[in-house]
């Protein structure tokens, strides 16, 4: 049964950022991102009130508090590049440019916190490398200056370089901490943070122009969010993390395939390879390294 909540895992993670896309047409995406946030953070305490751990709240010392909220800050600016990523740049250039995470993740590890690279590591970073080479062509270059989508794949970028940072700053300050507690005490502080960039830029007045059909696909891309982390924890009480964590990260083939029949966006040949190879390298970084 365990892995069939993997799989959901899998695929509820791959429909958040079609749902997402479909909620951001016209709304703004730093407003879309607040919403979703609240739908999250209602999901996430469910999860800690379903595992027990509330109650260590008070053990949590002041450091570890400290790198709780620095890393909740660095997954707001990841999740606020990304939702901005995808409001102007197709769904498959933009997913796998944020899965360089994996590899960012990888070399401030080695850089920050001393760890090695082993030639297993090494081939599961070329081979998340080379996908996405090969996924994001030069016209894409081009294009995003041309077009007037100038800034999607920086920002692109820049959500993947905050995923890493977060998972870096977790690694460095957040120790005894139950995983599904700290994950819920950082969404309070992206919903913190993402609600104070939408006041700081004026955009609370964007929230009663929102359409009523957007706003349902953002609430949507929320709950299929908590829905995933519902999956993946139960999929981890029973199955072997080494096996669920790669099953999982074939999120982005579910995103692809959703994103060929929902918005028509088709990938050559070679960008296809760059996926097979993007998938089995986070898949292979998951298996040897968790």
């Amino acid at each position: 049964m365990w892995i069939l909540f993997a799989f959901g895992s899998a695929f509820f993670s791959g429909l958040t950022a079609i749902l997402a896309k479909c909620g951001i047409r016209k709304t703004d995406s730093t407003v879309a991102t607040s919403l979703r946030t609240m739908v999250i953070l209602l999901f996430s305490w469910l999860i800690v009130w379903i595992v027990g751990s509330g109650s260590q709240i008070a053990a949590i010392s002041g450091v570890t508090l400290l790198f709780l909220v620095l890393s909740g800050a660095a997954t707001g600016a990841s999740w606020l590049c990304y939702f901005r990523a995808l409001q102007t740049g197709d769904i498959n250039k933009v997913v796998p440019i944020d899965k360089l995470s994996t590899v960012l993740t990888i070399l401030l590890a080695l850089l920050f916190l001393g760890e090695g690279i082993s030639l297993r590591k090494m081939v599961a970073v070329f081979l998340i490398a080379a996908g996405i080479f090969l996924m994001i062509e030069k016209k894409d270059v081009k294009d995003q200056k041309a077009d007037g989508k100038s800034g999607w794949m920086l920002y692109a970028a820049g959500s993947a370089f905050f995923a890493s940072l977060t998972a870096i700053l977790g690694k460095i300050g957040i120790s005894g901490v139950e995983s599904n507690l700290g994950t819920a005490i950082r969404t309070a502080v992206v919903l913190i943070m993402a609600w104070g960039m939408v006041f700081i830029t004026g955009k609370e007045k964007d929230i009663k122009k929102i359409d009523r059909k957007e706003l349902v696909f953002i609430c949507l891309s929320g709950i299929a969010t908590g829905v995933s982390w519902l999956c993946y924890y139960r999929a981890l009480q029973e199955g072997p993390a080494s096996v669920v964590a790669p099953i999982d990260k074939l999120s982005v083939l579910v995103t692809v395939v959703f994103s060929y029949f929902v918005f028509g966006e088709k990938l050559t040949g070679k960008a296809l390879a760059g996926l097979l190879l993007l998938t089995a390298g986070t898949g292979c970084k998951w298996r040897w390294f968790s």
